[in-house]
């Protein structure tokens, strides 16, 4: 028989792991999306809250690296005209007439400045509380060279959107605003996808996924989104993150 003190630490662990795991299947409080550049002064700081944000673990935070900077003297090495693009089509569902960086922008739904970690957080709870939340069950898993994805019962119609991401990198700036620097980011999205349409009716698709965990390639969020009339990214009804099995801590 094991003495006392060892059999209560053995217990202590295997409680912990149930936590974690508890933790790692539960329903995120929002989706928040960073819209940042190398090329600009004001961003560093909000990626570092958007990484405070991933450590969290309780939302699904990512970061899109716009173009529209990289004019300044230093081309953003992670930016995309598809990036841009996304940020322009939220400006048009949420009524704005531009953009700007950084902005964070809340399940589709709202909009605050990316530096502002409390604000940030207290729209995620506010959306939540107000029946904006993600109220859609999402669920996904790598099974063998597949992503398979769950999505439960609602209202209306929305797409089944992914988004795949490079959990971390270190990028050293040498022209520009941010000349100097080395900059920590994490979540940056490299290419965004629609697979598929939900009626409302519980959903089952799958990915081919065998590329997940090769160079760069660390993560995905699957993302339930409705659009606007003219195709725009609005409200996200549903959520999770799914990490390549080396890159899941």
């Amino acid at each position: 028989m094991l003495p006392i003190v060892r059999r209560a630490i053995i217990l202590a662990g295997v409680l912990a792991a149930a936590a974690a795991s508890a933790e790692e299947g539960k329903t995120p409080k929002g989706v928040v999306e960073l819209f940042t550049s190398q090329g600009c002064s004001s961003c560093p700081p909000a990626d570092a809250v958007l990484k405070k944000l991933v450590h969290q673990g309780d939302v699904v935070a990512l970061s899109y690296h716009v173009d529209y900077w990289n004019y300044l003297g230093w081309t953003d090495t992670l930016s995309s005209k598809a990036n841009t693009e996304r940020q322009y089509g939220y400006a048009e569902s949420l009524g704005r007439t531009g953009v700007y960086t950084p902005q964070a922008v809340i399940n589709g739904r709202d909009h605050v400045k990316g530096t502002e970690l409390s604000t940030i957080t207290a729209t995620v709870d506010r959306l939540k509380a107000e029946g904006q939340g993600l109220t859609v069950p999402v669920v996904a898993r790598m099974r063998g060279k597949e992503i398979e994805i769950e999505i439960g019962e609602g209202q209306g119609e929305a797409e089944v959107v992914v988004a795949y991401f490079t959990k971390r990198q270190d990028v050293e700036v040498s022209k520009g605003e941010n000349a100097g620097k080395t900059i920590e980011y994490w979540h940056s999205v490299y290419d965004v996808q629609s697979v598929g349409m939900w009626q409302g009716k519980p959903l089952k698709l799958s990915l081919p996924g065998k590329f997940m965990g090769k160079w760069k390639k660390d993560g995905c969020a699957i993302l339930l989104q409705r659009s606007g009339s003219g195709g725009e990214p609005a409200s996200i009804l549903g959520a999770t993150i799914l990490m390549a099995g080396r890159k899941r801590n």
